[in-house]
Order: structure tokens, then C-alpha cells, then sequence
């Protein structure tokens, strides 16, 4: 999060892109970008024009190595209706930056700094820096449950802010929330409508794409009974895929293991019916499965941590992990399947 805005003429090297070819959808150069947004699923690219920024409307996607398009369709978000189609006309700072700097300024348009520094979790240092007092610098770890996710939730969401336009200008982030406030003072999440398909969620309520962890967490057990973000990443960095704090299950089995709560009975084996080191037998494969896209075939994990069942793929055309997995395998191959499975009760997989 510290580096995914980058600016190319300090670091030539964050442009990953494939700009040796012609191709049609890219009508820019390097040369002609000022940052370059993403490095990990796609890579965006930004131009300055006056005091704002634009997104060329060409991405690269990292994992598959092409060019796609990039321009919000019109009932996509649910800003496109109250911005131009021609992306020289959708300034990022509305849209994007308030998320991806310090301190954005909706009247000058200027920054602290951009990323994600130390204030956008920790709130502003300066009386900090004065008194030199831990408790005058806002830590998530002593903030309540609500408080303490609504610091990953302000960015990790999809929504709009109570509040819109501000300044003649209609923004999709929460502007005015600071560390330490109630992020639904200033911010209301992306609603949803059960049996309803939209742009944003399967219509049995998970998250249909990227930047929407906040909007799974929120509706799941997990963060009813208190659990917070940091339990399972490290923002400050781990070297692991999405920071998690441990490798592989063991994030998981910290407290879901056989004797805690809720933790799978028997042996791995046993409770997932998969060989241990097989990606069956992993915990994020059937309770974070990647069914949120984040760019063309390239999905992101939920965060309900709930299990879609095969029936639930039936009623309301949600992926299940199980299907997702055996490719070419019907639903109804996946329930029979489950059905034989010792020690799991019929009616948990028939929801």
C-alpha cells in the first residue's frame, strides 16, 4: 500500500507494461505519465492535467501480460452517471486519491504525501511529534472493535460519502473521516438487495468485486464477535501474499484449530476430504474463495468466510469453491459429493 502510487520519473522501473508493440487501445507513452497506479493484479496510468490527475483508459493486467480497456461503463459504478464517459474528464481526486494519499485536500487539490503513509491509519503526527506520547497518535489496537476496522474499511469498501458533492464535486471515498471517527458518521456502504445481481454483489450478498473486503467483513461472524484486521495481516509488511501474519493455514489455525472454537474436527484430512498439502486442504480455498473480479479473468478472495455451497451456486448463480476448483464438474456432482463426506450434516451444505 506504501508503493502502489509511483512516479515514473524517479523510478523508470515501476512501468511494467508492454509498451515495445503498437496497439490500438494505447495512445500514450511513458513519457507521458506522471504515476502509475498498481503492480500486482493491473497497473494503471495517470497524466496531470493543471491541478488533477487522469487515468489513461488503457491498463495493463500484470497476471495475463495484454492491454485491456480501462473506462467505468455507464451502471457500473455509481458515479459514471454524474461524470463524463471520456476519461479526460474524470479526475482521479474525486475518484481515486483520497484513498491512495495523505491528507488529500478537496479544495487545493494537494496531498501530504501520496500512498498509504503513516497518517492515513495513524491519524495526523503533529501533536505527536510534539509530546512525543504514544497515546497522542491513534493505534488501531487501542480503538474499539467498530473504530479499529473502520481503518482498513475507509478504503477497503465500496460506497459514498453521506455528504455529495463537496465542493461542486462528487467523490467516491470518505471525505472527512480521520483515524479514530466512526467511518458511518461520513460513509455508507454499497447496499445490497438479496436476489438481486448488481455491479457490486452476487445477489445472495458477497462481494462481486475488488475493494470490497470492508463490505464482506461487515456482514460476517467473524467481525460480530470482534475479530479485527490485524489479526490475520500485517500492514507494515510480511513478505507474504497479502501480508498475512503466518504462512499458509496456520493464519487460520491460530484460532480455528481442533481444540478452539469453531475449529475443524479430526485432522485436516479428515475435515477437508483433501490431501493435506492439496489446495483442497487449504482453508482459504472453501472460505475465501476468489470470486470477486478484480480485472478480466483475475479474481480477488471474499472475506464473509462463509462456505457457498453448491445449492447456493443453484439459487442465486454465485461461484462456489467447489466447482471453481473441479472445472467441468456440475453443482450437482459437487453436493452429492459433499453429502458423503463423514461428519458433515446434511443441511449445513444444502443453504
Amino acid at each position: 500500500m506504501a508503493n502502489v502510487v509511483t512516479d515514473p520519473k524517479q523510478h523508470p522501473e515501476a512501468i511494467i507494461g508492454d509498451f515495445s508493440k503498437p496497439n490500438p487501445l494505447v495512445t500514450f507513452t511513458p513519457a507521458d505519465v506522471a504515476f502509475t497506479y498498481g503492480s500486482k493484479w493491473k497497473q494503471r496510468y495517470f497524466t496531470r492535467v493543471g491541478d488533477d490527475y487522469f487515468a489513461f483508459p488503457a491498463q495493463w493486467d500484470v497476471q495475463n501480460k495484454v492491454w485491456r480497456a480501462y473506462s467505468p461503463r455507464p451502471g457500473t459504478d455509481w458515479w459514471t452517471s454524474l461524470y463524463p464517459d471520456d476519461q479526460m474528464q474524470r479526475p482521479t481526486g474525486p475518484l481515486c486519491d483520497g484513498c491512495h494519499s495523505v491528507n488529500y485536500d478537496v479544495r487545493t487539490r494537494t496531498v501530504t504525501e501520496w500512498n498509504v503513509g503513516c497518517e492515513r491509519c495513524h491519524g495526523a503526527g503533529s501533536r505527536h511529534i510534539a509530546d512525543k506520547k504514544a497515546a497522542s497518535i491513534v493505534n488501531p489496537a487501542r480503538l474499539d472493535d467498530v473504530r479499529a476496522g473502520d481503518v482498513c474499511i475507509q478504503c477497503h469498501s465500496q460506497g459514498r460519502p453521506r455528504t455529495n458533492p463537496i465542493e461542486g464535486r462528487y467523490y467516491d471515498w470518505p471525505v472527512g473521516y480521520q483515524p479514530g471517527d466512526r467511518l458511518a458518521e461520513t460513509w455508507e456502504l454499497e447496499e445490497h438487495r438479496l436476489g438481486q445481481a448488481t455491479f457490486t454483489h452476487w445477489p445472495e450478498g458477497t462481494a462481486h468485486k475488488n475493494r470490497m473486503q470492508g463490505n464482506d467483513f461487515v456482514q460476517s461472524q467473524m467481525y460480530l464477535k470482534g475479530v479485527r484486521c490485524y489479526a490475520c495481516h500485517d500492514v507494515h509488511g510480511t513478505g507474504r501474499p497479502a501480508d498475512v501474519r503466518l504462512p499458509g493455514n496456520d493464519v487460520c489455525l491460530q484460532c480455528h484449530g481442533p481444540q478452539l472454537q469453531a475449529g475443524p474436527r479430526g485432522t485436516l484430512e479428515f475435515h477437508t476430504q483433501h490431501k493435506r498439502d492439496s489446495e483442497g486442504s487449504r482453508c482459504v480455498a472453501c472460505h475465501m474463495p476468489a470470486v470477486e473480479q478484480t480485472i478480466a479473468s483475475v479474481n480477488v478472495r471474499s472475506h464473509t468466510f462463509k462456505f457457498i455451497s453448491p445449492v447456493t451456486s443453484e439459487r442465486y448463480g454465485v461461484p462456489n469453491p467447489c466447482t471453481t476448483c473441479h472445472q467441468g464438474k456440475s453443482n450437482a456432482w459437487a453436493l452429492q459429493a459433499l453429502e458423503s463426506w463423514p461428519g458433515v450434516q446434511g443441511w449445513r451444505v444444502a443453504q
